[in-house]
């Protein structure tokens, strides 16, 4: 054999030594399943659902393949009333809705999202969760109930409509002795101004009503209470009040799941409720006002409620306060420590605040 093929005879046994070696020292790489959770809503439809698939998309969408969160619609494994201990057990893995459906456990709950208004709105509820020492409050609440569960809040609603009345309330009198949807502590607060309160989960509001099950009703914004036929069976609807005038929603999880993930995807849980925040408010109030003309136009009368009527709450929320707090040293804790966060922001927010008011008649009349 002569040199030539002597050295491509070597050439070609060292390139396929190099091969195998190179096989042996970087195995082919197995991509991981990906973790999945199972995330009941609380929602069967409508624009809560797609603001809990909002929250979904943007975590699929920082997680990558890593992490996917499995939406339920509501019922689908536990009714609405059953879905934190559903998440406590790891029946699910995680949940979203708001604190006050899960409120007849401890009423400071109910501080957490639809509470009494200390002149601020959702907005300033979040920033006292997020800056005020909120979180560390439920957190502890969550201990103190023995609950297995992690939650962070999004989405700043605006204030709740009083809602839906067989005629038009001009004065705070007319309350007295009506039958009346809402829930959270707003049932203390009406009950505290006479009148008679249910409290219905939102698909059987618009029956309940067409019935005469209950006189009045209130769920969250016009999207929603159009979309429930509530035209169909009143044509006076009152915006602005005081019962439930900040609300946001809560996304929980499983505790023990939550702690199991690594720390870049618990962050993506977090990050994403937060991103969740302007994303819902700059995407529910466009629809919300879009579909109070489209009532307008189906023959609704709107009006805003008379200064009586939301008066009167606060002065009911003053008694109703004061009743649990004097039962409940929890309840009082929160209670100071939203009052401290209110006062001081919200007096930096009204002195440099413009009245928006005087801008909008300028320009609308």
């Amino acid at each position: 054999m002569n040199r030539k093929a002597t050295r491509r005879k070597f050439l070609k046994g060292a390139a396929a030594s190099a091969a195998v070696a190179g096989g042996v020292a970087a195995p082919a790489v197995v991509r991981a399943e990906p973790m999945v959770l199972k995330m009941q809503a609380a929602w069967g439809g409508g624009i809560f659902l797609e603001n809990a698939k909002s929250y979904v998309d943007r975590v699929h969408a920082m997680a990558g393949k890593d992490l996917q969160i499995d939406l339920l619609a509501v019922n689908s494994v536990v009714k609405t009333s059953q879905m934190q201990d559903a998440v406590h057990r790891g029946v699910l893995d995680a949940a979203h809705y708001v604190p006050a459906y899960w409120y007849s456990k401890s009423k400071a709950a109910s501080l957490f999202g639809t509470g009494p208004c200390f002149g601020w709105s959702s907005q300033e509820v979040l920033g006292w969760i997020y800056y005020g020492g909120g979180q560390e409050l439920f957190d502890e609440l969550m201990a103190n109930l023995g609950l297995n569960v992690v939650s962070f809040f999004n989405s700043p609603m605006p204030a709740q409509p009083l809602g839906w009345f067989k005629e038009q309330i001009t004065d705070a009198s007319q309350m007295d002795g009506l039958k009346y949807r809402t829930v959270g502590l707003a049932a203390d607060v009406l009950l505290e101004m006479g009148m008679s309160v249910v409290q219905l989960p939102g698909g059987e509001i618009q029956p309940a009503m067409k019935s005469g099950l209950i006189d009045a009703a209130e769920f969250n914004n016009p999207t929603s209470d159009r979309d429930f036929g509530m035209q169909d069976v009143s044509k006076h609807y009152h915006l602005a009040s005081f019962h439930q005038s900040q609300e946001f929603f809560e996304v929980t999880f499983n505790k023990g799941k939550y702690d199991a993930l690594p720390d870049e995807l618990r962050a993506v849980l977090k990050h994403a409720s937060e991103a969740e925040n302007s994303n819902f408010y700059w995407h529910n109030t466009k629809r919300y006002a879009e579909d109070l003309e489209k009532l307008r136009a189906q023959g609704v009368n709107v009006y805003r409620t008379p200064d009586s009527v939301m008066s009167a709450q606060l002065e009911a929320w003053d008694k109703v306060i004061d009743r649990i707090s004097a039962e409940d040293e929890f309840f009082a804790k929160v209670v100071a420590s939203q009052k401290s966060y209110a006062k001081e922001v919200m007096n930096y927010l009204n002195l440099n605040q413009p009245d928006y008011k005087l801008a909008y008649r300028h320009y609308f009349g």
